[in-house]
């Protein structure tokens, strides 16, 4: 699926291009690139998207950033959103290494962003998107100036056995061909949540805006992580929590945290922050974990952070 999906609540901004890339592995990747509308241009910013979202969950986003003055590139990883999936059943996202998820990263910024849109280049991620921005940043220093990394996916937040025992019973399931069992969530996630008690927004409009598309575009939803994933994530977990590792990461970077985030640790983001060279950790008091659909009290931090963090901007 290369065309961008609306809803009467969920407009694309105007201008997009869109279409497809192929990865050196021949996964087709769905990419959307906007420029910006309103001088003075200030480059572009790649958004990385969390795990089983997909480019129109964030068109509120791209709008805000094209009145900002800077062009954006955003794309689905593997096995998410329109780009291909990995298993038959299409509802099941998977994955065998983050390392693929940074393939995709680089065939867009090769194929899409350095071409088509305007230097100098930023990186915007929320969640798996920004622990996927981690584990690519020490090969990305000649290409991305700086990175805005919401709620990262350093460590689990609230999960029941807790993170070590999760990553021994994924990997177990993986190692026996069982990877491809879901860990959580069953096939109709998105369907079956609830506002009430939900630990991603406390805005009501965002959140019914993202079930009720998800609902008339089903195509584009995925389900709760398979084992495999869930295991795939730790690993770059580990990765990203090695000293070697952060003493690697040189681009200057924001994290910035939600205060009532429980999907996410942000005491692991806290210590990441004071731990890398070029890094810093901030929290946005009161927010979940979803910073981008969140209430526009919290919203608006995060954006008058990122629009004070990019160069170029007042």
């Amino acid at each position: 699926m290369k065309e961008l999906a609306v809803t009467d609540g969920n407009p694309a901004p105007k201008g997009a291009v869109c279409g497809e890339v192929y990865t050196p592995d021949a996964i087709a990747i769905r990419y959307a690139r906007w420029k910006a509308i309103r001088a003075p241009y200030k480059g572009t910013i790649v958004i990385l998207q969390g795990r089983s979202e997909f480019i129109e969950k964030h068109f509120e986003t791209v709008d805000d950033l094209i009145k900002n003055g800077f062009d954006v590139c955003t794309f689905d990883f593997r096995g998410q959103g329109g780009s291909a999936r990995i298993l038959k059943d299409r509802k099941r996202g998977y994955v065998d290494s983050f390392d693929q998820y940074v393939i995709d990263l680089e065939t867009v910024l090769n194929e899409v962003a350095l071409p088509d849109c305007r230097p100098p280049y930023f990186i915007l991620g929320h969640s798996t998107g920004s622990l996927i921005g981690l584990i690519a940043s020490p090969i990305l220093g000649n290409r991305i100036q700086r990175m805005v990394l919401c709620a990262p996916l350093i460590r689990f937040g609230a999960v029941p056995i807790g993170q070590q025992l999760t990553k021994y019973l994924s990997g177990f399931l993986s190692v026996i061909g069982l990877g491809e069992l879901y860990m959580s969530g069953g096939p109709n996630l998105s369907r079956n949540r609830r506002f009430m008690g939900n630990m991603l927004t406390s805005d009501t409009r965002r959140f019914e805006r993202t079930k009720e598309f998800s609902r008339q575009h089903p195509e584009l939803v995925l389900g709760g992580p398979t084992a495999a994933w869930v295991f795939a994530a730790c690993q770059a977990m580990d990765r990203v929590a090695d000293p070697d590792f952060i003493g690697a990461l040189h681009i200057p970077t924001l994290l910035v945290s939600g205060g009532m985030d429980r999907v996410v640790s942000n005491e692991a983001t806290e210590l990441l922050g004071r731990a890398m060279r070029s890094g810093r950790a901030v929290t946005i008091n009161g927010a979940r974990h979803e910073l981008l659909q969140e209430r526009d009290v919290y919203r608006q931090q995060l954006l008058a952070a990122l629009l004070t963090f990019f160069p170029g901007t007042q």
